[in-house]
């Protein structure tokens, strides 16, 4: 099981990097997604049910869901320019 928690980490913290380093936005608001959903894992081997409930709700649904409206938001008030 520590294998697969080290496995885990190390992938968190390359979904990070490649958010941070994405070159269009929607890229980097998937790879957050992704990084949120894999912090759920984290905290199912944590032993943390609660916490690993709220951030799959708030962290990966909610948040995604934000960003993803805001910025088709943000493109449709560019196209009537």
């Amino acid at each position: 099981m520590q294998i697969i928690e080290i496995i885990v980490g190390i992938v968190l913290l390359i979904f990070a990097f490649l958010a941070i380093e994405a070159k269009k936005i929607i890229n980097s608001v998937i790879y957050l997604s992704i990084l949120s959903m894999l912090a759920v894992v984290s905290f199912v081997f944590m032993k943390a049910p609660d916490v690993a409930i709220t951030e799959a709700v708030i962290g990966s649904g909610l948040v995604t869901a934000i960003f993803i409206f805001t910025l088709f938001s943000i493109k449709k008030v560019g196209d009537k320019k």
